[in-house]
């Protein structure tokens, strides 16, 4: 059966329109992937969308960081943390601000110093990155 090419465009077009709302619905309300170096990394978590969105992306990235200030009525999440993050040499590979409670980063397997700084107290965790970890750090202040 021969088609016009009119018919071909509008079949195109139909196919990227659906191909692209789909691309789009995949991620869902995650925040915009960012790089350093070899690094990706995303940050957010603010609302519920976003923080569900976070939370379901979790496990593809092998370092996971939260953010929360201990108060007398419970933990609250905290933004807009300075994070560094440092190889076993000293080596920065990592400076950025976490927008939002959490934090997913993608590095190398490895050895590394995790710096986080709220209201002029900085906390450092050192953590392993291995070919099949996940590690999740809590970074706790108290308010």
């Amino acid at each position: 059966m021969k088609h016009s090419p009119t018919f071909r465009v509008i079949a195109a077009v139909s196919v990227l329109a659906a191909s692209s709302t789909l691309a789009f619905a995949a991620p869902g309300n995650l925040p915009a992937l960012h790089h350093q170096g070899d690094v990706a990394y995303l940050s957010g978590g603010v609302g519920l969308g976003q923080s569900t969105a976070i939370k379901e992306a979790m496990h593809r990235y092998p370092l996971s960081l939260e953010f929360a200030g201990k108060t007398q009525a419970g933990n609250e999440y905290l933004a807009d943390i300075p994070v560094r993050i440092t190889g076993p040499h000293g080596d920065r590979l990592l400076q950025a601000t976490a927008h939002g409670p959490i934090m997913l980063a993608s590095l190398p397997n490895g050895r590394y110093d995790v710096s986080a700084t709220y209201n002029g107290e900085t906390q450092h965790r050192s953590v392993d990155i291995g070919p099949s970890t996940h590690t999740r750090e809590l970074f706790l202040w108290s308010m």
